[in-house]
């Protein structure tokens, strides 16, 4: 057997290949999910058109109307309502075209802010690849075929989570505030800034958040009453507790026929506690996408409602997957997703085959709450420089480990004894790093280069004081890991206002394995590519808009 056929085929090599394998796949997506799911018929966009429009035209009350023949209707809190205003302006069709626009934008927002500016390398063939696997996942299919808003919220949320990583705090929160104020479940991205001690961020997702729902208080002071006394208190108006898309713990538990709410709130707990545990690691090595994903995972599972098209809080969780190098794993949970296998015990979850087999995205969701990598920083990430002295990448996926006075200061003081070149001393502090070992203090001292994400070497937890500073065996007198590789050479050094980064890349030498100091930027990877089996359908009047 050849060495190809072990590997599997390989992918086309041109851009006509390329092109004709992606037609292939849109047409084989096309085909599945106008064929083999059921479509919900915008039912929870029907719920918003008919509640607004009841509200503004019919002069009735926002949580008394209910979509025709089912007994469903409004759930959000009142400044959802308030938001939606605008659909009773224009028809259902044209509500629904806004709706499904709306959608995609957020999805290519949500995808934008993940993958940051690594996204490019892929071009648009990674682009295709990612949209036909994005359009398999059934969470998604269900927003969109729903007409629901999640994808919206998420995008609010995912753009606090740059901003932290980028170090750009100032406005961060914002986005948190203005989702929990249309939905309550993302207010526990909240609770994720007071564990990871974002005073400041904190403040202003609750301050957003209050302020929105004292607009609705204002504008419409009976509604607001009513929804914060009453409909909120409610369970009966999001539909049964026990229907086979509700994937919470709650959920699981109904199916059992366990009706304590002293059981599910001790469950609760557990799953909190080992969140803000793990969080709050993330949270202080500066992995703020793990941060995120963790309590979008988290969110899922304490929700009393969690229906499958919730599920998209789980896309931050496969990306963190396969940035900390393990595709498969996430390719594996992914394509599971994308089989709505849970609707094969619709009628029936009793037994232990229904047990395992009905719950089965909230065993996937329990998974990567406790096993998500923590701690992958792309190289040269600012949120690497707030992070205190002494506690650098704590996780077990990192570790930080000091660079001893090793047998680069000879392979550098003979690169550097070339006249008019830097002398090995000015490398080493130019470096951030003294004599000893210890690290310099200055700017840009704290910055770290983590794992194997900039040269594939695994040199983590090195100070420096540029990006690209240090290049494990970069030419013939690398210096190995930990070391300051002469790849640095004097370019790094030389340059004015080097702790900026830019000048480092600049340095006229170019000699064999030296005045390399270019700054490579961190891979970023796109969601893993599935093919899911068939689906059985689910019945769109068997639960409410939530």
């Amino acid at each position: 057997m050849s060495l190809d056929r072990v590997r599997g085929p390989r992918p086309p090599g041109t851009d006509r290949g390329r092109v004709l394998l992606l037609l292939a796949l849109a047409a084989a997506v096309t085909v599945f999910t106008a064929t083999v799911p059921l479509l919900r018929d915008w039912f929870d966009l029907r719920v918003y058109y008919g509640t607004v429009n009841s509200w503004v035209h019919g002069g009735g009350h926002v949580y008394d109307y209910r979509v025709p023949g089912t007994p469903y209707g409004f759930t959000y809190p009142p400044f959802a309502a308030v938001l939606m205003l605008p659909m009773a302006l224009v028809g259902p069709g044209t509500a629904t075209v806004t709706a499904l626009l709306l959608n995609l934008a957020a999805l290519a927002a949500a995808a934008r802010l993940w993958a940051g500016p690594g996204w490019r390398r892929y071009g648009w063939y990674g682009a295709g690849l990612a949209a036909c696997a994005l359009a398999l996942f059934e969470p998604l299919r269900d927003t969109f075929s729903f007409g629901q808003v999640n994808l919206l919220l998420l995008a609010l949320v995912l753009t606090d989570a740059r901003l932290l990583a980028s170090g750009r705090p100032r406005w961060a929160g914002a986005g948190i505030g203005l989702a929990a104020a249309v939905k309550l479940t993302p207010a526990l991205f909240i609770g994720l800034l007071l564990v990871t001690r974002r005073w400041r961020a904190a403040a202003v997702a609750t301050g957003v958040a209050a302020a929105a729902t004292a607009l609705a208080a204002l504008a419409a002071p009976e509604v607001s009453r009513f929804y914060w006394t009453r409909a909120l208190w409610d369970t009966t108006r999001v539909g049964r507790l026990d229907y086979v898309s509700n994937q919470s713990l709650q959920g699981v538990l109904a199916r059992l026929g366990v009706e304590s709410r002293a059981v599910w709130a001790v469950l609760v707990l557990l799953v909190l506690c080992c969140w803000a545990r793990r969080a709050g690691r993330a949270g202080a090595v500066g992995d703020w996408r793990a941060a995120f994903a963790l309590t979008g995972l988290t969110a899922c599972l304490v929700s009393p409602v969690t229906w499958v098209h919730h599920l998209v809080w789980l896309l931050p969780s496969f990306a963190v997957l396969i940035r900390a190098g393990r595709p498969r794993v996430a390719g594996a949970l992914y394509a599971v997703l994308c089989t709505s296998v849970v609707w094969l015990w619709f009628d029936d979850a009793s037994g232990v085959d229904g047990f395992l087999g009905s719950n089965t995205y909230t065993w996937i969701t329990l998974g990567l709450l406790v096993w998500l990598p923590v701690g992958h920083v792309p190289a040269g990430h600012p949120s690497a420089g707030h992070l205190p002295v002494g506690r650098r990448a704590t996780s077990r996926s990192t570790s930080a480990t000091a660079v001893p006075p090793s047998a680069a200061a000879p392979a550098i003081s003979t690169a550097s004894s070339q006249p008019g070149k830097a002398s090995s001393a000015a490398v080493t502090e130019a470096a951030g790093v003294a004599a000893n070992g210890v690290p310099a203090t200055g700017a840009g001292a704290d910055a770290l280069v983590p794992d194997a994400e900039v040269t594939g070497v695994p040199v983590t937890g090195v100070p420096v004081t540029c990006a690209g500073a240090l290049r494990a065996g970069d030419g013939p007198v690398g210096t190995g890991v930990g070391t300051v590789a002469a790849g640095a050479g004097t370019d790094c050094a030389s340059g004015p206002g080097c702790d900026s980064g830019p000048d480092c890349a600049s340095g006229p030498g170019r000699g064999p394995g030296q005045g390399r100091g270019r700054v490579r930027s961190a891979s970023s990877e796109p969601t893993g590519s599935t093919r899911p089996a068939a689906a059985n359908p689910q019945s769109s009047s068997s639960r409410a808009s939530s």
